[in-house]
């Protein structure tokens, strides 16, 4: 079947599919099987401590696939300079640049005259519009379900896809709440061109450097196991529910500020459990869609798995 969107076109991928930015997680492994299996991959830039680094991830990744990938920019870390990631990207070539968290505005003045496509991830209808007004090519739209950094509307996804195909002309991609073939072709039917995936593509084989305490969890785990954090810093984020969350939140309802909260919510804390397994010693961002996670296949099984799922909808649908 065609699987041909704006999203395919402007991405030039086979499957209108990407994968998220994956703070310590999104690096060449990850990001080249997704582009091979025919989406597209990301490498997460700000989880590197230095732009050379990312120029030897970028380099790996284009020995392992020669289909089109992005590098993802995380710019809501507290100011951590990302000019000299993004000339890195730039020099490199990389086909494509999304931007999650923050104002993407400085990089988009940054970009300028760089022939290179340009995502956005936004999570309320005001964001997109502004996204469409800086040059945005697509913006990516994730609903309170979603894994990680959310919107502070706590607007979910099958609400908020509508909304925001209908403020702007170009093409949405749905984010939260999505793992299967189910969740593409409900975001089609949104209006919506395609789909971005973060916590399902953490439970592949490709994502190596994700601990198996980690990948089991999601597996193991439903929809419920999930709390919001961050609520109070007016940075909600979604994660596994575990002691050190509950202390997170401990802080939060006693009126703690960042300086209280800043150990337990920094990236250190994090890879304690996503690298290491120490799963009373941190934490590990996850969307309500783990419960919907039953295995950790190849990348490329999810794919095949998630088109065939897809493509036997559209048949029922045809009838």
């Amino acid at each position: 079947m065609n699987w041909q969107t704006r999203v395919t076109e402007i991405l030039n991928i086979e499957y209108p599919i990407i994968q998220g930015g994956l703070a310590y997680l999104a690096y060449s492994e990850l990001a080249a099987a997704v582009s091979n299996a025919g989406g597209l991959g990301q490498i997460t830039a700000m989880s590197l401590s230095s732009p050379e680094l990312l120029r030897d991830e970028i380099k790996k990744v284009k020995k392992l696939t020669n289909k089109p990938f992005g590098v993802n920019f995380a710019i809501g870390q507290h100011g951590r300079p990302f000019a000299d990631f993004l000339q890195v990207a730039i020099e490199e070539e990389v086909p494509v640049i999304s931007m999650t968290g923050g104002n993407p505005a400085p990089i988009f003045e940054q970009l300028k005259g760089v022939d290179v496509k340009k995502l956005v991830l936004v999570a309320a209808r005001r964001q997109a519009v502004k996204a469409e007004q800086l040059g945005a090519d697509a913006v990516m739209v994730v609903g309170q379900e979603g894994g990680g950094h959310l919107g502070r509307d706590d607007i979910g996804t099958m609400v908020l896809i509508p909304q925001v195909v209908d403020a702007v002309s170009i093409p949405v991609i749905a984010s939260g709440g999505i793992g299967d073939g189910r969740g593409l072709m409900a975001a089609l039917s949104l209006g919506a061109e395609g789909i971005e995936m973060g916590t399902r593509f953490i439970a592949t084989k490709e994502c190596v450097h994700a601990n198996d305490v980690y990948k089991n969890a999601l597996v193991s785990g439903s929809e419920s196991d999930t709390v919001v954090i961050k609520r109070s810093l007016g940075a909600p984020a979604r994660a596994i529910a575990n002691n050190w969350t509950k202390k997170i939140l401990e802080i939060e309802k006693s009126g703690g500020d960042y300086e209280k909260l800043k150990d337990y919510i920094s990236g250190t804390a994090n890879r304690r459990y996503i690298y290491d397994g120490a799963i009373d010693e941190g934490f590990a961002w996850a969307g309500q869609v783990m419960g919907l996670i039953k295995d950790i296949p190849s990348v490329s099984e999810l794919f095949q798995r998630m088109i065939s799922e897809a493509e036997q909808i559209r048949s029922k649908w045809a009838k």
